[in-house]
């Protein structure tokens, strides 16, 4: 009986029989996934990060070429000439490195003489590096350490026009992305020099000082913070609105309310989000990410909260990222998965020295972040917290914080001029410039200019609510309208005297400005601004009385080198 019952286990399918192919759709390959990326990788994070990185810097270095040479050239309002010159003077019968650690910046090094073509030099070659940077998506630690010198020369230079918080936090994202690169290799993806977990924990470690810094000068700050008001007048009192912040400002009382809370929970419970695991630090990526932008949105705040952004990337591994990465062979997503598979081997080659000496200095680089860290902390703790400071001259770990205070009401300087022959003749016709984005005429819609910016319009919401004795620049502005400066009205967009002569006479009118009602009054007449005179806030002046001011400051007579 044997081999009858061989034979009936072969016809079942038992023993050595061949089983049949499944059936295939003629033409059709069975469906396969795309290959999934294992987490605890940054591969592709270091390629979003670098980029988005880059594009802050190239954006930064545009508003630098465009406006540098008439805010600190040879003939800008504050000559960066004469302010190294102050420095060297300050310091004289010190050592030459007192007068470079005070204000540490390439140009020492260089012939001041053509300052206006080293400043264009400066930012075109930020503009360049970067551009190829987010083109390639490849860098490597000089390329990022070239744009890091180049943009923190600048902003060492740069007096009251570079005196804010952006340009201290891109100063130290730069710094850390110069950590992301390998040294030589120009590759998206540097099989030697895998992203360093120190690093990332470094952009984890600034997006998380950044958030809770704001909201602790917040609720240390104005009272209308606590008291939960604040966005009452935040739209209409930030220093550059834009159109959608018209209408967000005519938002019911409760919303505000519940915006101000929304403030407190993202700025100040969000931030620790980072320290509980993956999936709790995506979800803080996430509201981080949203939150800068609705800001962007909402408002007008230089390329800030587009920078703020780029250490929130640093949240995401490439599992949580492969999303905008196409999964073709041979495709950066498929190299990663093939690089995580060959990783996970057991048999691993050896370390190569290189990659040691790589991990010393990133260890070293976590070492300086902790110890750099400690003033910030005690800051953070302290009750007189002070935001936007750094402890350290080159500018690598500070303070952070934003809108500590919220002005509860709008003021406006408006630059007048009139080709009267006599200032207070009742009869002159007082005609108005207008800048590029600041408000003043009435009917001029909003701008929406962010991730750009206007240095001056910035620094003349500031002057409104200060006096012109502590804004003296204001007065070289005027001296430079009055000769009908081409260099300074490059910086205006509308000039009432443009094709005649120049004006005798400017002076400064103090203005309180609100937004109009939609379907108000005003509203219905095309005006977005309502304004009513405060009275003056500098004397008319003309060229020969702003002559002696000019000499004793050893600014340039306009019109006369």
């Amino acid at each position: 009986m044997a081999a009858p019952m061989e034979s009936l286990r072969k016809r079942r399918g038992g023993g050595d029989a061949p089983q049949p192919e499944p059936l295939k759709a003629p033409g059709r390959e069975p469906p396969t996934g795309p290959p999934s990326l294992l987490p605890g990788t940054f591969w592709l994070t270091r390629i979003v990060l670098l980029r988005a990185l880059a594009f802050i810097y190239f954006v930064a270095f545009l508003v630098a070429y465009n406006q540098n040479k008439q805010l600190i050239g040879e003939k800008g309002l504050l000559p960066s000439k004469l302010y190294l010159q102050q420095i060297q003077q300050y310091f004289r019968g010190k050592s030459v490195w007192d007068s470079f650690s005070y204000s540490p910046t390439i140009i020492w090094f260089l012939d001041w003489s053509y300052m206006d073509f080293i400043l264009d030099a400066i930012s075109l070659l930020g503009l360049g590096v970067s551009a190829f940077v987010i083109i390639t998506s490849c860098a490597n630690m000089l390329l990022m350490a070239t744009l890091w010198i180049l943009y923190f020369s600048l902003a060492h230079v740069g007096q009251i026009w570079y005196a804010f918080g952006w340009e201290f936090q891109l100063l130290e994202t730069g710094f850390l992305g110069i950590f992301l690169c390998p040294l030589w290799t120009f590759s998206r993806l540097p099989k030697h020099t895998p992203t360093s977990n120190i690093v990332i924990w470094g952009f984890r470690w600034l997006i998380f000082r950044i958030m809770l810094g704001a909201g602790l000068i917040k609720v240390r700050g104005d009272r209308c913070w606590r008291e939960l008001t604040c966005m009452d007048y935040h739209y209409e009192t930030q220093p550059v609105p834009n159109p959608i912040a018209y209408y967000l400002h005519q938002s019911p009382w409760w919303f505000h309310q519940f915006e101000t809370l929304s403030n407190h929970f993202i700025e100040l419970v969000v931030p620790f989000f980072i320290f509980f695991g993956r999936r709790m630090c995506i979800i803080h990526g996430i509201v981080q990410i949203l939150f800068q932008v609705i800001l962007i949105i909402s408002g007008n705040l230089s390329f800030l909260n587009w920078l703020t952004i780029v250490p929130s990337i640093a949240c995401f591994d490439d599992a949580a990222l492969g999303f905008l990465f196409g999964s073709q062979q041979g495709e950066v997503k498929d190299r990663v998965q093939k690089m995580q598979v060959e990783e996970a081997k057991e048999n691993k080659p050896p370390v190569r020295y290189g990659c040691l000496v790589r991990r010393l200095v990133n260890v070293s680089l976590g070492i300086l972040i902790a110890y750099l860290s400690i003033p910030v902390i005690m800051n953070l703790f302290n009750s007189n917290q002070v935001m936007n400071t750094s402890f350290n001259p080159l500018r690598i770990v500070n303070t952070y914080g934003a809108f500590g205070s919220i002005t509860k009401e709008r003021t406006e300087v408006i630059i007048q001029g009139t080709s009267s022959l006599v200032a207070n003749d009742s009869t002159a016709v007082w005609e108005e410039y207008e800048f590029k984005c600041k408000p003043g005429d009435l009917k001029r819609r909003p701008c929406m200019i962010s991730p750009y910016h206007y240095r001056l319009d910035w620094l003349m919401w500031f002057a409104a609510f200060q006096t012109y004795e502590q804004n003296e620049w204001i007065f070289h502005l005027a001296g430079k309208l009055l000769a009908n400066d081409p260099e300074a009205l490059s910086l205006i967009a509308f000039n009432p005297f443009e094709g005649k002569d120049p004006p005798r006479w400017i002076r400064g009118e103090h203005y309180r400005y609100k937004f109009s009602h939609p379907g108000g009054k005003h509203a219905a007449e095309g005006k977005w601004w309502i304004r009513k005179r405060i009275g003056p806030y500098f004397p008319a002046v003309n060229l020969k009385g702003l002559k002696e001011f000019f000499k004793s400051r050893d600014w340039p007579y306009p019109g006369h080198g």
